[in-house]
């Protein structure tokens, strides 16, 4: 059985899609089968891998609102052991029409039931905000990444959002757990950054991934080549980075059973 992880934080421009990509291509390198969800409206991740546009299968707009629909339909395979199912402009509309549906908040759960046993890892990529989008993908995981950039503005909606992961463990999902909070888009060159990575160490101390993202263009170039920085520049400090991180879900992976 696979292990569901939401890459969540209400901010935007976090590094959430990024880390999504990176994480699940350092798992893949180590033989674990992957299967990403682009849970956002804005679609980063289904653009990330060229698959805007495509209209070969289901969205997961389409498996969120049509129970007719088979999951495995939706699923396109974009590397050896990595998968993707994609999300169009359609999402944008998902949280007013799921408003009304019974059991609205375990939707996403429910759809990714039937695919659990083709997979060790699921990631699911929210959108930047608290919306019904991101309480399924809370609601549907047993972890949760919070990636967080390294200046002060970051930490400010950090309380909010472990807030309501715990009303979420609470209420809805009582085996959900934080599997860390990342540093991401850190620069050693400021002095800023590395007083926000300290505070972040020492609110938070383990929760905090050892392993720490830093600012570099070859992320951006990877994404216009369509490609995990693992590829595009395997040697990278970056790349070296997302294989340590994925290290460390392994590690939590085997500890927890």
């Amino acid at each position: 059985m696979s292990i569901t992880v939401a890459i969540c934080n209400q901010k935007g421009g976090v590094g959430k899609t990024t880390t999504t990509v990176n994480l699940s291509a350092a798992l893949a390198e180590q033989g674990q089968r992957i299967l990403m969800v682009d849970l956002d409206p804005q679609a980063a991740l289904t653009a990330y891998w060229g698959l805007d546009g495509d209209t070969s299968g289901p969205s997961i707009y389409r498996l969120l609102l049509e129970e007719a629909t088979a999951p495995a339909d939706a699923v396109r395979s974009i590397r050896p052991l990595i998968d993707v199912i994609p999300a169009d402009i359609d999402l944008a509309a998902a949280e007013i029409e799921l408003w009304s549906a019974l059991g609205r908040e375990r939707i996403l759960r429910e759809v990714l039931s039937s695919l659990h046993s083709d997979y060790d890892f699921v990631f699911v990529d929210c959108p930047p905000n608290l919306g019904l989008l991101t309480i399924n993908a809370l609601v549907a995981c047993e972890r949760v990444i919070i990636p967080v950039q390294c200046e002060f503005f970051a930490l400010r909606g950090l309380s909010m959002l472990l807030d309501t992961l715990h009303k979420v463990k609470r209420r809805l999902n009582p085996q959900s757990e934080i599997l860390g909070i990342l540093p991401t888009m850190f620069n050693s060159r400021t002095r800023h950054a590395q007083e926000v990575l300290d505070e972040l160490r020492t609110m938070f101390g383990p929760r905090v991934f050892r392993t720490t993202i830093k600012s570099s263009i070859r992320f951006a170039e990877s994404t216009l080549a369509k490609q995990p920085i693992l590829e595009y520049a395997s040697t990278h400090p970056g790349a070296q980075a997302y294989r340590s991180l994925a290290q460390e879900v392994l590690n939590d992976n085997r500890s927890t059973g």
